[in-house]
């Protein structure tokens, strides 16, 4: 009998510097699905409104955005919640799913550049 190599375990790359040059190229690398909204985003939200003040903003989605993305079981637990809620005929069970989804939106922001 032969035995076979477990599925590896795909490494979930680190958050980046918290800026929006490192958070892009960190976009770019690991979870490119994202940059083309990433960069039409930061276009309409920064560049062409010529308003930093809404850096912040940008950087508190964004930085959301990849640290699920980066993580495909992650991403996918997401994709699932949010499918699962909006299949459900029950309201009470939506809003658990939302909420759940939602406490995890919450816990990522608290992520730090290396995490």
């Amino acid at each position: 009998m032969t035995a076979h190599a477990a599925e590896p375990t795909p490494v979930v790359p680190p958050m980046p510097e918290r800026n929006p040059k490192a958070l892009r190229a960190a976009i770019a690398q690991h979870a490119p699905q994202l940059l083309p909204n990433f960069d039409e985003h930061w276009k309409w939200a920064v560049a062409d409104a010529y308003d930093i003040s809404t850096v912040p903003a940008f950087m508190a989605r964004w930085w959301g955005e990849f640290a699920i993305a980066r993580d495909p079981k992650l991403d996918a637990h997401m994709a699932n919640l949010h499918h699962r809620a909006a299949e459900s005929t029950d309201i009470a069970e939506a809003k658990a799913l939302l909420e759940e989804a939602s406490h995890i939106r919450h816990e990522v922001q608290r992520l730090e550049p290396g995490q």
